[in-house]
């Protein structure tokens, strides 16, 4: 059985799965920013959960390899100017950032 479940501005999809004994679980697919590596540079974020009161971020710098894979994405807390190296993929996860600054 699947049914979907609203999140804010998010939707996610819980399905029932039944084991051995009959007892159901859910599973919880959780909702996924899309991000695409060529539109990095220069994007911004917000931080879900803040620490050292950085809150806003912005891509200062994407470099790829001769593949074209993202191998490095660096930020900057706008409040602090603070540069940090993150793996881009991080960003994919809703539970951890937000597109833009809200």
């Amino acid at each position: 059985m699947t049914s979907n479940t609203t999140i804010p501005n998010k939707t996610a999809s819980i399905e029932t799965l039944s084991n051995v004994n009959g007892v159901g679980h859910c599973q919880y697919n959780a909702p996924k920013n899309q991000v695409s590596p060529k539109a990095l540079l220069n994007s911004k974020w917000t931080k879900v959960h803040v620490t050292n009161k950085e809150k806003h971020f912005l891509v200062t710098s994407v470099t790829f390899d001769e593949w074209q894979n993202v191998v490095e994405c660096k930020m900057e807390a706008v409040i602090s100017n603070n540069e940090y190296l993150l793996d881009w993929r991080e960003l994919k996860q809703a539970d951890k950032w937000r597109l833009g600054w809200n």
